[in-house]
């Protein structure tokens, strides 16, 4: 998945363009924090010589045409009812075959995006790629992505690949909008990085990680407690230059997404967020607002990653929180399972689908990206307050509301098939000279396929007929 921010080469003319039309886009990155910030950002040249309001005006999905079923995949591995539906809260997983792969993902969502929004291909300045994959440890994905632009005869578009398993999404996102805005940074976005081996790839000649699935939840959570306290430090420190002295809370946003591994952990993470501010909060508060609770008084976030009685009481008690906030986000995690680095963005095109404009309109949308290794940041999006019919905010919404039935049209395999293909793609992992097997009619319509691997490890794509 692809994120399109203000796709103009120059900044000037984005600043132009927007004071003739009097826009705003639907989302906001941290940049622009009006809702938050009481203290004016120091520019670091004149106001008028930058844009406003820089955001995000489209998003473009893209998940494979098929999928196996988790209650059948269960029966096939032999392994107990509920492992997978309930165990990682997911009913169906998508997957590629050997024809797709990081070069034809990224071109088809990119060709999809630019059709749908009618964008001119010679307005592109800045296209980044966000990836955890690497198919060549020198050439890019980036330079395949050029191939669209060719007729257009534009080559002046920087940006490259970022690369963090799935952080790099998120990397590319922050990239893009420092790009077109860079003007007045407020620093609100509560970033932990540090070196663990919960998930990494060392090996070139496979396509599958090596995986600690304990320290990969740990390493998980222990992020999302750093970046959530770094972010409301931040929040608070604003607050009291302003004479304003209280706590960030959870009740600040109005939508909390999440990276999303699988579902239930993002239930655990909710309920995360809740026991952090109930440890930040007073003794009366606590018994007012956390009733039950109490018992939990005194604890280390950092001693509590392996305490099952908070995070059940926990969980049960942000029930509803999550229910209202998060669960909205998770219908592309439940229907397609893990989109690593896309995964916040699916998660944030899931809750534009599942919401209406009206609904959205003005909220703050926590946003929580965590890649193995470990990269994780805790940021926010401020929605625009106009959901008129034809607003930027109306039309965002409308661009993702047919995921549903996008995932509904989709072909469902058996687990011998799924096996099958999955042996396939490491059959071909790294081979030249051949045709991958499958038909592109199964595609969906308009899909970029690898149609070819010479014998000098060259890829050629094709694309099914729309």
């Amino acid at each position: 998945m692809q994120r399109l921010l203000t796709p103009v080469r120059q900044v000037l003319r984005v600043k132009r363009a927007m004071q003739e039309a009097s826009f705003m886009p639907p989302l906001l990155p941290p940049a622009a924090h009006q809702r938050f910030s009481t203290v004016p950002a120091v520019p670091v040249a004149k106001a008028d010589t930058w844009p406003k309001d820089v955001g995000i005006l489209a998003l473009e999905v893209y998940f494979p045409a098929q999928y196996v079923d988790q209650t059948d995949l269960e029966k096939f591995d032999n392994v107990e009812a509920g492992r997978y539906t309930v165990g990682l809260g997911q009913t169906h997983m998508g997957f590629c075959s050997v024809q797709e792969d990081i070069n034809s993902l990224c071109l088809t969502v990119v060709q999809r995006l630019m059709e749908r929004t009618q964008l001119p291909w010679d307005s592109v300045g800045w296209l980044e790629v966000g990836t955890e994959t690497i198919i060549d440890k020198s050439k890019s994905v980036k330079t395949v992505l050029m191939e669209l632009f060719q007729d257009s005869g534009n080559t002046d578009i920087e940006g490259i690949d970022t690369t963090n398993a799935c952080y790099g999404g998120t990397a590319s996102l922050f990239n893009a909008a420092n790009w077109v805005e860079s003007s007045a940074w407020d620093g609100l976005r509560g970033t932990h990085m540090e070196n663990a081996y919960d998930f990494y790839k060392p090996n070139a000649t496979s396509e599958y990680p090596l995986v600690d699935g304990k320290l990969s939840i740990q390493c998980y959570l222990r992020a999302l407690d750093r970046c959530y306290t770094l972010y409301r430090q931040k929040i608070e420190k604003q607050w009291k230059q302003a004479g304003i002295e209280r706590h960030f809370t959870l009740d600040d946003l109005q939508f909390m997404i999440f990276h999303t591994p699988f579902c239930k952990l993002v239930q655990k993470s909710l309920a995360r967020l809740m026991f952090s501010d109930f440890l930040l909060a007073d003794s009366d508060t606590q018994s007012s607002l956390y009733k039950g609770l109490e018992a939990f008084r005194g604890q280390k976030l950092e001693d509590t990653y392996a305490n099952k009685d908070i995070e059940k009481a926990f969980q049960k008690a942000s029930l509803d929180l999550f229910n209202k906030k998060t669960k909205p986000s998770l219908y592309l995690s439940l229907h397609n399972g893990n989109m690593y680095t896309s995964s916040l963005y699916g998660c944030l095109a899931s809750l534009l689908s599942q919401c209406s404009a009206q609904d959205l309109a003005g909220s703050r949308i926590g946003a929580f990206s965590y890649g193995s290794g470990l990269a994780a940041s805790f940021y926010s999006l401020r929605v625009s307050q106009d959901a008129s019919p034809g607003s930027p905010l109306e039309k965002l919404v409308s661009s993702v509301s047919d995921l549903p039935e996008r995932l509904a049209s989709r072909k469902r395999v058996s687990p011998e098939e799924f096996t099958e293909i999955m042996n396939q793609r490491e059959q071909y992992y790294h081979k030249v000279n051949f045709t991958p097997p499958g038909d592109p009619n199964s595609l969906f319509p308009g899909t970029w396929y690898l149609e070819r691997v010479d014998e000098l490890y060259r890829r050629k794509y094709a694309r099914h007929l729309v």
